[in-house]
């Protein structure tokens, strides 16, 4: 079969692999439709990926249908289209003991830490798999992951009806967490540099736009909320900036989402997080989420509706990777698309 890997920093080669087999009663063989690239896989890419180890079939986002099952499996079966689950977790530490398996002490991400879903077939246990409507087209269900994404920072934010959301970024994962958190009846305001992207989130629900470039966010928030500040901030932009800025526009009581990597350090005060009891949160992957999403897709409740703007062949997987570098701005998500 073919495959999708990075072997060092900017070497992608497509090149042939065994088929997997099933190996455990409880595993699925799933035929990949669509796999999604994601930032991380970006990142994989330029060898900038700190977890991720090399050589590295890629891919977390994928959709496909199941073409044989384990004789253990009892809730999939052969036809099914599912979504993949892409964490594997011990079930013993702490934080899987907590309920947050995401975080788990020898977490194992697929497309990270193990060979990912860029390749013909896979096989899972049934536990990573989830079962979508098959009338759905492969374009809607291959979003179910970044979908997680945003559902986990909404949680994570306990956001609620009512509430007042400021979210910084209006890249892929900023308009997940966008439509999410306005399925919890908040109200949302966005910001980006790009005009674009702030349209494209307008389109998608955002009640507010704010370039950040060119408007004061302070001001706007302090307009927006008559004082209060955000009762959550979603920071999705991910610098030391950004994360500097949450403390200064979330409101008292309020909370504080953070889903980046960046090592650098922030400059940030106690006194804001004390006066106001502030909860600063981070938010990684997702836990639990894939069950609600799913049920959102089915209902209809959840559409790309132009989220996914470039699909590539798996022939063309090169040409995906150089346009998503080279053109950051035209693309919200792209889909390599297999036969």
């Amino acid at each position: 079969m073919k495959a999708v890997q990075v072997r060092k920093a900017r070497d992608l080669v497509l090149q042939e692999m065994d088929k997997p087999k099933i190996s455990n009663s409880t595993d699925v063989l799933v035929k990949v439709k669509r796999v999604g690239i994601c930032g991380s896989d970006m990142h994989i890419y330029h060898g900038t990926n700190p977890l991720a180890t090399l050589p590295r079939v890629v891919g977390h986002e994928v959709a496909g249908e199941v073409e044989e099952i384990g004789q253990g499996v009892t809730g999939i079966k052969v036809g099914d289209h599912v979504v993949i689950e892409p964490i594997k977790y011990c079930g013993k530490c702490y934080a899987c003991r907590k309920g947050r398996q995401n975080v788990c002490e020898t977490l194992s991400v697929f497309g990270v830490h193990e060979d990912g879903g860029m390749r013909e077939w896979c096989v899972l246990p049934e536990k990573q798999l989830h079962v979508v409507d098959p009338d759905l087209a492969w374009d809607e269900i291959v979003l179910a992951e970044p979908y997680t994404i945003g559902a986990q920072a909404v949680w994570r934010g306990d956001v609620e009806e009512g509430d007042t959301v400021l979210i910084q970024g209006a890249g892929p994962i900023g308009v997940c967490i966008l439509k999410m958190a306005k399925l919890q009846g908040a109200s949302v305001m966005i910001t980006d540099l790009s005009d674009e992207r702030l349209k494209f989130a307008e389109e998608c629900g955002a009640d507010i736009t704010v370039h950040a470039g060119n408007e004061d966010v302070r001001q706007r928030v302090e307009e927006w909320t008559k004082g209060e500040g955000a009762n959550v901030v979603i920071d999705a932009v991910c610098l030391p900036m950004t994360f500097e800025l949450s403390f200064e526009v979330v409101s008292t009581a309020g909370s504080i989402v953070v889903l980046g990597f960046d090592e650098r350090p922030a400059s940030i005060s106690q006194l804001p997080i004390t006066k106001k009891e502030v909860s600063v949160k981070g938010s990684r992957l997702q836990t639990n989420q894939f069950p609600k999403v799913v049920k959102l897709l089915n209902e209809g409740r959840l559409r790309h509706e132009g989220l996914v703007t470039h699909t590539f062949s798996l022939d063309d997987v090169q040409e995906a990777f150089d346009f998503v570098e080279s053109h950051p701005e035209q693309v919200r998500k792209a889909i390599i698309v297999f036969n």
